[in-house]
């Protein structure tokens, strides 16, 4: 009878197990563990194929496991490619539609926190008690939070706990609502609002940004894009919820009624958003190898410039209008409404286009228009000047919250880094929404020309800040891919 062999069962790479999820063990990369390697030595007789009949022989040598080579970056990155569509890949873009819907929606929406935290119907009182600069450090705080929580959310969605990560953020989002309804002191607003509500968002939004990368690859500025207008579409419903219902139920249960919405819109991403790789490697929480990667931190620090005079338009426009006369207070609630609608528009199409001429060719120009129409600011004076310069700039900054994730995919090589890397950049943008929202506010309230708010002083410090940010970005581009403009980038 001719010799029966059995082949070799091991295996390289990611292995997939029955829901298709990937996942990179010892068992899938051949290296057994040091228990199973001693077991093997003291029991010689032992070996992984199965037991022999009628003489038959094994080709698999009984070290044969001990000879495989160690993983490489490349195994750890290896696996099916992404699907770039199909019913589970767009339900991960709906998910993440609604993760953006309460983390950037809720921050876009601060402006109207800060034009009513103003007024007289303030829940400070008496008016005027706590200064325009301390009520930004509330949206500040929040934004930061936000941006910093990716530093912990980022390399625990490596590990794999991206589900643990939802709910945890899903319940910081909607409790710090409920306790927001019941605040009657600026420190309890800025611990409910900034720093819960804030951490909330931080656990879900770097994951849900980086989860989108292993289902799409061409068509991964076109999905950025899409789930990004859900923080356009939340400045756009948060707002006019708050202000329709203030007059009618009052602070408390408005405030409330956004929680219960919150808590609606994330049962969305609780039930249907899935990681779909991860690495086994384990790794610190912050990979200083980024520190090293010339490209990656050129990018962070342009972003972060950019942010700096981003903050000044997202905070003060409602403002501006109600303080100068430019407009009613009824129409200075719709100001932020009109700006996220306009943005819904500016986070899909520079996207989609950004599959086709690359990332870094739309944030430019983008970074370079936002800086300009700041500086018009200066000469804006009635309602109908705001309102167009509030369509443009909602359209044009668009770039600064969909495109730095898909910036931050080109930059990163090693994907089972990414995680860590999109956390590490998002927290020091973070430090970006301290300076641009305090520190517009006390450059605000220096006295002006005429006697008034400072507003002169805070256009050209934003406007100066993004034009500044698209030079850094030029720069980058140059070194990155060329000085041809005709180069996808």
């Amino acid at each position: 009878m001719a010799p029966t062999t059995f082949p070799d069962r091991t295996t390289h790479g990611p292995s997939t197990d029955a829901e298709g999820n990937l996942s990179d063990q010892s068992t899938a990369t051949g290296i057994s563990s040091p228990s199973r390697a001693s077991s093997e030595k003291s029991s010689p007789h032992v070996t992984a194929a199965p037991p022999l009949t009628d003489g038959a022989t094994s080709s698999v040598a009984p070290d044969a496991e001990k000879q495989q080579p160690p993983p490489t970056t490349a195994a750890w990155n290896a696996g099916p490619p992404p699907p770039n569509g199909g019913l589970a890949a767009w339900l991960q873009v709906v998910s993440v539609f609604f993760i953006f819907f309460n983390t950037w929606g809720l921050l876009n929406t601060f402006g109207i926190f800060q034009t009513y935290y103003e007024s007289s119907e303030s829940i400070f009182q008496p008016p005027g008690s706590v200064s325009s600069s301390n009520i930004s450090w509330i949206g500040s705080i929040q934004s930061f939070m936000v941006l910093l929580g990716g530093l912990v959310s980022g390399p625990l969605y490596d590990r794999g706990y991206l589900k643990y990560l939802i709910y945890v953020g899903a319940f910081g989002v909607v409790f710090g609502h409920m306790m927001l309804s019941l605040v009657s002191e600026f420190w309890q607003a800025l611990l409910a609002q900034g720093f819960v509500v804030g951490l909330g968002a931080g656990m879900m939004f770097t994951p849900g940004v980086t989860v989108l990368q292993s289902y799409f690859s061409t068509k991964i500025g076109l999905a950025t894009g899409l789930a990004a207008a859900g923080s356009s579409f939340g400045g756009v419903i948060y707002p006019i919820v708050f202000y329709r219902l203030i007059d009618r139920i009052g602070y408390g249960w408005s405030v409330r009624v956004i929680g219960f919405i919150a808590l609606a819109t994330l049962m969305v991403p609780v039930v249907f958003l899935k990681q779909r790789t991860k690495s086994g490697k384990v790794r610190a929480l912050v990979d200083v190898s980024a520190f090293t990667d010339g490209p990656y931190v050129l990018f962070t620090f342009g972003t972060f410039v950019g942010f700096i005079g981003l903050y000044v338009m997202l905070f003060y426009l409602s403002f501006f209008g109600l303080d100068t006369g430019a407009t009613d207070p009824a129409m200075a609630f719709y100001i932020v409404p009109i700006l996220n609608a306009a943005s819904m528009f500016g986070r899909t199409l520079p996207n989609w286009l950004s599959d086709k001429v690359g990332p870094f060719n739309i944030l430019i120009p983008g970074a370079m228009v936002c800086g300009a129409l700041t500086l018009a600011m200066i000469g804006v004076k009635g309602l109908g000047a705001i309102i167009v310069v509030a369509i443009l700039f909602g359209f044009f900054s668009g770039v600064f919250i969909a495109l730095p994730t898909v910036c931050y995919i080109a930059l990163t090589k090693d994907k089972s880094r990414l995680g860590s890397r999109i956390g590490l950049g998002y927290a020091f943008l973070g430090l970006a929404t301290l300076i641009g929202g305090p520190g517009t506010g006390a450059i605000l309230q220096q006295t002006g020309h005429n006697g008034h708010n400072n507003w002169t002083g805070i256009w050209v410090f934003g406007g100066v800040m993004l034009l500044a940010a698209s030079g850094v970005f030029m720069v980058l581009r140059s070194w990155k891919f060329g000085f041809k403009l005709t180069t996808k980038a």
